[in-house]
């Protein structure tokens, strides 16, 4: 794309001729961290993209882990984004003598985990992952990396990075009177992740960004509502139905996360609360649930045509699924394709579009602690299907990360990922960006 060996040598001359800021005193644990990253990006281009056995020579000779709460690392950032609103910071070049455009192109194949680390070379890498830059261009180039989080204790959230096959934890939200004990619905869009829930008055939303890995107030939707049916497709997100003030709703809103605002979509045909949402072949799904009269299950679905902005119903796509009294169907598409996890008979099944009936596979990774679905996370990371549940190991709690790519065999689940935690899965969400 930019040439071979060319691009090694400017590497390698840029390693040694690039000069570094003036440090003060927190910032000199990272004076070296330069010429570890450019020789990080130099084994990314000789490998053509296979970055995933990138050594990080920051993290191991400072000993820093991303989320460790640093206190050297945090000065560094604070100091950063103060010399940022100062005007010091300039962008035009990362790495000096390869220019900006290929500096930035190496970036966008690193583990985007290594972004913290990267983040604290100097101002100009800090600035190009402190305010989004080198998210937005992954988006363009289609570069996508999952990244899973979840809430087994009140407040708290913990994460896991596929890629390095470890766990981290993010700050807890903050405590919100009755927001503790309410039920509460999350979706992660764009690089947040959007948390739902109610005060004793009114509902509230809280808002975590990957930028600032920090908690904020966010955006209220137009029609404030809780049960929801939600998705979210890069930077935009769509839920519907759900219960509001006013009862059970058939409205939906298109959320977009880098301007913050909601917009008022076209109602569905049934109002419905306690239902999923997905979106498959381009379009956005809502499915199962419960109607508002005599809390009627619907075995119906929606379809959400973006591009028309017209519903169109599905009758008997939720046939078979769990629901009523349990949780909305637990489901997730992987390369198009519609599975559900049938809590009851601990099955995982797939949908037929052509003959809009589901096809059993085989059984879902077991002995974990579920009350009618909920408390179990069912979700798609890339190629692969995660089971995330809990379980008490010992008097304590214990939380497990399956994962299988569906293929034509029957499902085979790996235990990616472990941790003392609580033993309930109370929320889940998937950050891909």
């Amino acid at each position: 794309m930019f040439g071979d060996q060319r691009v090694i040598l400017a590497i390698d001359s840029a390693t040694s001729s690039s000069s570094t800021p003036d440090l003060t005193p927190s910032e000199k644990h990272t004076s070296g961290s330069s010429n570890c990253v450019t020789g990080s990006l130099q084994v990314a281009w000789e490998q053509r993209g296979q970055v995933e056995g990138l050594v990080n020579c920051y993290s191991k000779k400072n000993k820093v882990c991303t989320g460790s709460g640093n206190p050297a690392i945090e000065g560094w950032g604070s100091e950063m984004e103060d010399a940022d609103q100062n005007g010091e910071v300039n962008t035009n070049e990362l790495i000096g003598g390869i220019g900006r455009e290929l500096a930035i192109s190496c970036l966008l194949r690193l583990p985007r985990s290594y972004y913290y680390d990267v983040a604290c070379v100097n101002r100009s890498f800090y600035s190009l992952v402190r305010y989004g830059e080198l998210y937005r261009l992954r988006r363009e180039a289609r570069i996508v990396e999952q990244m899973i989080y979840c809430s087994c204790n009140v407040l708290e959230w913990d994460g896991f990075d596929l890629c390095r096959q470890r766990w981290f934890s993010i700050p807890s939200m903050p405590p919100i009177e009755c927001f503790t004990l309410a039920d509460k619905e999350s979706l992660a869009v764009g690089t947040n992740i959007l948390v739902f829930g109610r005060r004793v008055e009114a509902h509230v939303v809280l808002r975590y960004s990957l930028l600032t890995n920090s908690w904020t107030t966010g955006e209220m939707m137009n029609t404030p509502r809780c049960l929801f049916g939600s998705a979210s497709f890069g930077e935009k997100a769509i839920v519907a139905g759900g219960i509001g003030e006013s009862g059970t709703l058939s409205s939906a809103e298109l959320y977009d996360s880098e301007m913050q605002t909601w917009t008022t979509l076209p109602n569905m045909n049934r109002a419905r609360q306690m239902c999923s949402g997905f979106f498959m072949d381009g379009k956005f799904y809502v499915i199962g649930g419960k109607a508002e009269r005599h809390n009627e299950i619907l075995s119906c679905a929606e379809e959400f045509d973006l591009e028309n902005g017209t519903w169109r119903l599905i009758p008997d796509m939720a046939r078979g699924l769990n629901g009523g009294s349990g949780a909305p169907p637990l489901v997730a598409v992987v390369n198009n394709e519609l599975y559900a996890a049938d809590y009851a008979s601990k099955e995982v099944r797939k949908y037929d579009k052509e003959n809009n009936a589901w096809i059993t596979l085989g059984s879902l990774p077991g002995r974990y602690t579920s009350v009618h679905g909920w408390g179990l996370a069912f979700r798609s990371c890339g190629d692969m299907l995660i089971v995330i549940g809990g379980m008490s190991v010992g008097g304590s709690g214990v939380i497990e990360i399956c994962s299988w790519v569906p293929n034509n065999g029957l499902p085979d689940w790996k235990i990616i990922g472990t941790r003392h935690s609580g033993s309930f899965v109370y929320n889940c969400a998937v950050m891909s960006c």
